[in-house]
């Protein structure tokens, strides 16, 4: 079956590549991918394969049926929102649309998918069970699609036992894949804070309450509070502060703008009573108004031990031991979680970096990009993962 699968790959591969560059130089934000549903629906039109669409407004879905389709059903998620960066890349595939690209790899995702549709396609007198493909908007925007997706029944009918998810990793090399069971990736939240004081003439003291000390006081309790947590990981960081005032003129408002992300969500819950209570106490304090605003992101990532594990010996099968690598935790989050604390999941990564080509840029970065013998092994290991899980 290896090596079916591997053949198969291998000549789908132009393929996969031209529809990664399509989507890749046709990209959309969250919520508005309208384009490119309709075309990922072309493709599964072109090869005869039949689809539910319109969930979460763009997202798809594709149910395959192998023998015996009601003994199991699991479920492979790809992601095809982009973000607002504008493209650096010298390539033919370019991102026409200024200011938005695909510097997350959305585009290799769901090109993988797509490979992984035509493959187990063309071997389902050969497998067992059902497999359910999501083709999925907004990842990278609040509340995400996956929540939506799950609130209208992605999961459902049949009913999805277990499921996996890839994502590109620019740390590790092409022809590499990395697991982590267990707590894997954080939680966020968005944190939107106003400090309201009085306003007024900087050389008259007497006639303000400047807002920028309990500013300054909040932003270091804050800190301090978060850096006595190092035996349960988190991070609190406030990026944006805005006063708008002058040399000699205090201004009326303060605001602040900042994340935090948590791998537990017991300690999430008390990491947000904390925030609010260390607000409380400095608002009277300082006689100001601080109206502290916890919107509230994606829960943690946990990979499921078992389904993880198996994955990992069933990776080490396909591409060898010494391609498949143990992973850290991260502090990024992802929408996939909301998959995760629903049924057991395994979120993994694909090596795309090539040094020698130069291909090394981060995620989220104008000049990401990514070695395209990945979609070979993103296409290949999912569907081999999929069959034998």
């Amino acid at each position: 079956m290896i090596n079916k699968i591997k053949q198969l790959a291998d000549s789908a591969f132009d393929e996969i590549v031209e529809i990664r560059r399509y989507i890749h130089q046709n990209p959309e934000l969250s919520f508005k991918e309208h384009k490119t549903s309709a075309y990922i629906k072309s493709v599964l039109t072109g090869w005869g394969i039949p689809f539910t669409e319109d969930i979460a407004d763009t997202g798809i879905v594709v149910l395959l049926e192998g023998n015996n389709p009601s003994s199991k059903t699991i479920a492979l998620r790809a992601d095809f929102d982009a973000l607002p960066i504008t493209e650096e890349n010298e390539v033919g595939y370019c991102s026409v649309n200024n200011g938005v690209m695909h510097a997350c790899g959305h585009d290799a995702h769901t090109a993988s998918l797509l490979g992984v549709v035509k493959i187990l396609n063309t071997l389902k007198q050969e497998w067992e069970g059902s497999i359910k493909f999501i083709f999925q908007p907004a990842e990278e925007m609040l509340p995400g699609g996956a929540q939506q997706m799950i609130k209208e029944g992605v999961l459902e009918n049949p009913k999805v036992e277990k499921m996996l998810g890839q994502h590109v990793f620019p740390d590790l090399e092409v022809g590499k894949v990395g697991f982590r069971p267990g707590k894997y990736m954080a939680s966020t939240d968005e944190l939107h804070i106003t400090i309201t004081g009085k306003g007024g003439h900087a050389a008259l003291p007497h006639k303000y309450n400047n807002p920028l000390l309990a500013a300054a006081k909040l932003i270091t309790d804050l800190d301090e509070s978060f850096q006595k947590e190092k035996d349960r990981p988190s991070v609190l960081a406030l990026g944006f502060i805005e006063g708008l005032g002058a040399t000699n003129v205090i201004p009326e408002q303060v605001k602040l703008k900042g994340t935090l992300r948590a791998m537990d969500e017991d300690f999430r819950a008390e990491a947000h009573d904390k925030m609010l209570a260390i607000s409380t106490v400095i608002a009277q304090t300082y006689k100001v108004e601080i109206d502290f605003d916890i919107r509230k992101g994606y829960p943690c990532l946990i990979n499921d031990e078992d389904l993880t594990g198996k994955s990992i010996a069933f990776a080490k099968d396909y591409m060898g031991e010494d391609n498949v690598i143990a992973l850290s935790v991260r502090m990024t989050a992802e929408d996939f979680a909301y998959y995760s604390h629903q049924v057991p999941a395994c979120f993994y990564r694909l090596g795309t970096a090539n040094k020698s080509k130069g291909i090394t840029h981060g995620l989220h970065t104008s000049r990401f990009n990514i070695d395209e013998q990945a979609l070979k092994t993103g296409m290949g290991l999912m569907a081999y993962l999929a069959i034998r899980n």
